[in-house]
């Protein structure tokens, strides 16, 4: 007889690493933010849009950042985070 297998179970997000992300994504959204990333340009500028917007564009890409490793801030909080929790 042949099983069959479905997709596998989905697994509830753990609330301590999606923290531990949320706040390397702030840090980072602030990094990008001192560094210029998203201001807007002398030539061909998007004028009080982009400058308006330009938020918007930091946090996606710290989002991104950190959801994909980052600068490893969220993997370095989340096992401090962990191992407070477990004593």
């Amino acid at each position: 007889m042949m099983e069959i297998n479905g997709p596998p179970p989905p697994t509830r997000p753990d609330p301590l690493r999606s923290a531990a992300v949320a706040l390397e994504a702030s840090f980072l959204t602030e990094m990008l933010k001192a560094a210029g990333f998203g201001e807007s340009r002398d030539a061909f500028g998007g004028g009080a849009g982009e400058e308006q917007f330009a938020s918007f564009l930091r946090r996606e890409h710290a989002q991104t950042l950190a959801e994909t490793g980052g600068i490893g801030l969220a993997e370095s909080l989340y096992h401090a985070l962990k191992d407070r929790m477990d004593d």
